[in-house]
């Protein structure tokens, strides 16, 4: 079911989502041209880079629309933000990884691949707060831990599965990924209060950090 673009502060709320879905996309490239590491799902996109082609950007589009078909037996509910997401983080990465330079030393790889964890979480506050739908992999999170499991295990689950697969296909694991998942909950906890926009309706609550 197709969530609605209603609600109160709707220009401010699709200004912040898609400045949101931009930031999230060069928070990825920089922890890609770090090679320190990478988040659990882009371990995975990196992998299929490696083994079929095209981009990190074009695989992280394609899986979104793969995991959208999983959304169909579950009933989930996606908003013009769930396509957005689907959309514009990859091409935001693909472009900034084109001019982003690589850094030289194991100073400034930790550095850019922190500063993009950073801005993940920044930009994950941001996308979630506007209320406009969620991103296809909290969707399938959420959908799957209604039929019983935690959100957390649900999570823990899929994203070792996701980064076992990235890893045996050649994506880059390393302690960026690592500090990705130590950092990014608390960081867009931090986050997400302060971007949350009041849309006058209840049912709009999308607090889980991963896209």
């Amino acid at each position: 079911m197709f969530i609605p673009v209603s609600g109160k502060n709707l220009t401010r709320r699709l200004i912040q989502l898609n400045v949101g879905l931009v930031l999230f996309g060069i928070g990825i490239a920089m922890m890609l041209s770090s090679d320190w590491g990478l988040p659990p799902w882009d371990v995975l996109h990196q992998g299929l880079t490696e083994q079929f082609g095209l981009t990190v950007g074009i695989w992280s589009i394609i899986i979104s629309f793969v995991v959208l078909l999983a959304w169909l037996p579950l009933g989930e509910r996606f908003g013009l933000g769930t396509l957005l997401n689907a959309i514009i983080i990859g091409v935001a990465i693909d472009v900034v990884a084109l001019v982003l330079p690589e850094p030289e030393t194991l100073f400034w790889r930790a550095t850019m691949n922190l500063g993009g964890i950073a801005l993940i979480g920044l930009a994950s506050g941001m996308y979630i707060g506007a209320n406009l739908g969620p991103g296809p992999r909290d969707g399938l999170m959420t959908a799957i831990a209604r039929r019983g499991p935690s959100i957390r295990l649900t999570r823990w689950g899929l994203e070792i599965v996701v980064l076992v697969s990235g890893i045996l296909l050649g994506g880059t694991f390393g302690p960026g990924t690592v500090a990705f998942a130590l950092f990014i909950g608390p960081i867009v906890q931090f986050f997400l209060p302060r971007w949350s926009i009041d849309t006058g309706r209840a049912e709009d609550a999308w607090d889980h950090p991963a896209r």
